[in-house]
């Protein structure tokens, strides 16, 4: 963790320690990712350790292919489990769809490849059928 992301930080500085800009910030708040830990009387937002890791966590998850949709549906599991076991076997879930989703895909395009390549001969066929006779 950087020595920034000790102790509160105002939404500039937890951006910039996590690597993200304040607009990610505030998209992930507005969808209830990422809270504030309290906001001034002067409306500055001050987040501490525990959003930075919240921020990291969701940055995680994203390499992995979630989706922000199902980044929400497991990342309290990450902070409410100390051991993550939770959220992981969640995350698992999650992964196997894809892949279940993509394999489902993929058969579908093998289909569509198929029928593409047939076509094609046909119409070969009735080109050279054309053009051997003569119209």
């Amino acid at each position: 963790m950087s020595e920034q992301a000790s102790g509160e930080m105002r939404i500039g500085e937890l951006a910039s320690a996590a690597g993200v800009t304040t607009r990610t910030v505030r998209h992930y708040e507005q969808l209830g990712l990422l809270r504030p830990y309290e906001r001034a009387s002067s409306g500055y937002r001050y987040y501490t350790e525990h959003e930075f890791a919240r921020l990291n966590k969701i940055g995680q998850l994203k390499e992995l292919g979630l989706t922000l949709d199902e980044i929400t549906s497991v990342i309290d599991l990450y902070f409410e489990d100390p051991t993550g076991a939770q959220g992981k076997r969640k995350v698992l879930d999650i992964l196997r769809g894809h892949l279940n989703e993509t394999r489902r895909r993929r058969e579908g395009l093998e289909r569509f490849e198929s029928e593409l390549q047939d076509n094609i001969a046909k119409v070969e066929r009735r080109l050279t059928e054309i053009e051997g006779t003569g119209r």
